[in-house]
């Protein structure tokens, strides 16, 4: 059978299963927010600096969730938009694709393009391991303009009413890269505040005004946009980092975890 590789594992997060577990239990949160998210924005980079801030971003999705998560993760490579249709490798085991839902989602199929992608890739041990019985539907996006984004998000509502899943969408982005701490933290909150307010125009204006250098808006309007046709009013934050909180760098990456109901 073939299957994705997990590319990364030992690089941006544990690659022993073992220590992959621990790492995760110890970053699980005591408390889950309520209500149930449709849809959250998750960061990507190494877990000993975004792992707790990812953890708990998934926390805003009840435990027991066994529907599809639809992952949008942005292209670091400059691949174009695609999706995956074969089951994803982590070190605790296997994550099935629902082959179903891809179908229907009319996106272009790139199995190479993909492997080398960790905005995906490091969203899928946090499934695996607090949603064992979910499936998968990645989606990485090239092209990250307002009219891409919308055309996403309508081939995942399209699938969505096709195949009748219940979804959760998980928008994989970083914010703000290696500037002052104090400017990350001030321009990262004016993106942040559109996304509360589920101002898909509002994020790119922000994004562009403050010279935001988040990696997957993209990702994170398409989410918004599906969750309102969803029936998603708002959004909160739950926590913000930074990578200097670990480091103590004066020049930092911004994460945070968002939740969308």
């Amino acid at each position: 059978m073939e299957t994705r590789p997990c590319t990364f594992a030992g690089m941006f997060y544990p690659g022993e299963p073992g220590h992959l577990e621990q790492f995760l239990e110890t970053v699980t949160p005591v408390e889950r927010p309520a209500p149930d998210a449709l849809g959250i924005v998750s960061p990507h980079a190494g877990y000993p600096y975004s792992g707790t801030v990812g953890a708990r971003a998934f926390s805003a999705i009840r435990p027991d969730f066994d529907g599809t998560f639809v992952v949008i993760g942005p292209s670091h490579r400059g691949f174009l938009t695609c999706t995956s249709a074969i089951p994803w490798e982590t070190p605790l085991g296997i994550v099935d694709v629902d082959v179903d839902f891809v179908r229907a989602l009319d996106i272009r199929v790139d199995e190479v393009s993909m492997e080398d992608e960790h905005s995906l890739e490091v969203q899928t041990p946090f499934i695996k391991h607090f949603f064992p019985r979910a499936q998968i539907a990645p989606i990485m996006m090239g092209d990250q303009s307002p009219a891409s984004a919308e055309l996403v998000a309508g081939k995942i509502i399209r699938a969505i009413r096709a195949t009748g899943r219940e979804v959760r969408i998980v928008a994989s982005s970083d914010f703000s890269h290696y500037i002052p701490e104090s400017q990350a933290r001030k321009r990262d909150a004016m993106a942040i505040k559109a996304i509360e307010h589920l101002d898909v125009d509002g994020l790119y204006r922000s994004i562009e005004e403050y010279d935001i250098s988040a990696c997957g808006y993209g990702p994170i309007a398409a989410m918004i946009t599906v969750c309102k046709t969803l029936g998603a009013t708002r959004g909160r934050l739950l926590t913000y980092a930074t990578s200097g909180d670990v480091t103590g760098d004066p020049e930092v990456v911004g994460y945070a975890a968002i939740m969308v109901v």
